[in-house]
C-alpha cells in the first residue's frame, strides 16, 4: 500500500463514522424519531469493533513495514479522533432521551 492510501484509509473510516454519528444525533434532534436514537446507540458498539479492527491492522502493518510506520500511526490518529466525539455524542444522546 502506498503512504497516500494508508492516510486515505484512516480519513475515510473517520469520515464515514463521523457522518453516521452526526446523522443519528441530529436526525433524532430534528425529528424526535427514536429510529435515529436506536441507530446511534447501535453505531457505538459496532463502530467501536470495526474501528478497532482497522486500528489493529494499521498498527500491525506499521510494525511489519518499518518504512511506513509513521504514516500508519498518523492514519491511526485519525481513527482515534472518533473516540472523544463518540463519547460526547453518547452523553448528549442519553441526556436527550
Amino acid at each position: 500500500m502506498t503512504e497516500q492510501n494508508i492516510l486515505n484509509l484512516g480519513k475515510i473510516i473517520f469520515g464515514l463514522f463521523f457522518l453516521a454519528g452526526n446523522i443519528c444525533l441530529f436526525g433524532y434532534i430534528i425529528t424526535k424519531d427514536f429510529e435515529f436514537a436506536d441507530s446511534g446507540f447501535l453505531l457505538l458498539p459496532y463502530g467501536a469493533v470495526f474501528n478497532l479492527i482497522i486500528l489493529s491492522g494499521l498498527l500491525i502493518y506499521g510494525e511489519i513495514d518499518k518504512a511506513k510506520r509513521k504514516t500508519c500511526y498518523r492514519s491511526a490518529g485519525f481513527l482515534l479522533i472518533n473516540i472523544p466525539i463518540a463519547i460526547l455524542y453518547a452523553i448528549i444522546g442519553l441526556n436527550l432521551i
